[in-house]
């Protein structure tokens, strides 16, 4: 952004007029950042996190772990790419997915879920060896495409370009005939007494289905999608053998997780 620009923006005092110059940006760019929207607007990183909390409940951004996402649902031609997705919290994305690879041995069928987390799970396994992946994301595929000790499976079906996933009948039916020891699930929010659900529903459909036919369930995520729900349910809670998360997961969702016996692996946020 320009320094004219910046300036600007750092001038504007009025709530509603900051909301809206963010909207803008969330179209434009698919992503914000909370700290770089504290910098330009000049205002407290408290006051841009209430500003996302608001355009959440309006369904025009989806929060992630540092920032917001432009809701696909609201603006589907504007649907944030895997990159968009990646870009807000690698770091942590990594962490998880180093705790998700070394549950992975060998002679294990797993299932990766489309996703950015998963993407990196998948780029941990190239030291495997004698393990059968299948996955709905291309960028999963692609990631294990150097990994020789991998046997891949496509899931096959109608593509999502912007998340590099499939989905639809074709998807669902290729699973119909295995059987796998793990599922490791990307999801877009997660409530103890609603569930986990997304805001898509082929991509819950699919999810569900990949469910069935794993004997676990494992869920990768970043703190930030927990007390929040979305239109279509994948799955209950009481589903979920085990959670990967950073530790900025709120204390009450902790202590409901393992209540529930669901075994949580925290990451740190930070080295």
């Amino acid at each position: 952004m320009s320094s004219t620009a910046m300036s600007t923006e750092k001038r504007i005092t009025g709530t509603s007029e900051r909301r809206e110059l963010i909207i803008q940006r969330l179209r434009q760019q698919g992503s914000v950042q909370v700290n770089d929207l504290s910098t330009d607007f000049g205002v407290s990183t408290v006051t841009i996190r209430n500003d996302l909390a608001f355009l959440e409940k309006q369904g025009i951004a989806v929060r992630a772990y540092g920032g917001a996402l432009i809701c696909d649902s609201n603006v589907p031609g504007n649907e944030p790419s895997v990159e968009d997705k990646s870009s807000l919290n690698t770091a942590i994305k990594r962490r998880i997915a180093a705790e998700a690879a070394q549950l992975i041995k060998a002679g294990n069928r797993i299932i990766l879920d489309s996703g950015t987390t998963t993407f990196e799970i998948a780029r941990m396994l190239r030291q495997h060896t004698d393990v059968i992946v299948m996955t709905n994301g291309m960028n999963v595929a692609n990631a294990l495409l150097e990994a020789e000790g991998v046997e891949l499976l496509m899931t096959g079906g109608h593509l999502r370009r912007q998340s590099q996933s499939f989905y639809g009948d074709q998807a669902e039916q290729s699973l119909q005939n295995y059987h796998f020891d793990m599922l490791f699930l990307g999801v877009d929010a997660i409530d103890l007494e609603r569930g986990i659900s997304t805001h898509n529903e082929d991509e819950a459909r699919l999810n569900r289905r990949m469910s069935e036919v794993a004997e676990k369930i494992v869920v990768v995520t970043d703190s930030s999608k927990f007390n929040r729900s979305s239109l279509h349910k994948i799955i209950d809670m009481q589903r979920v053998d085990m959670i990967i998360v950073d530790e900025g997961i709120p204390a009450e969702s902790l202590e409901g997780l393992r209540k529930s016996g669901i075994d949580v692996i925290l990451v740190s946020l930070t080295d």
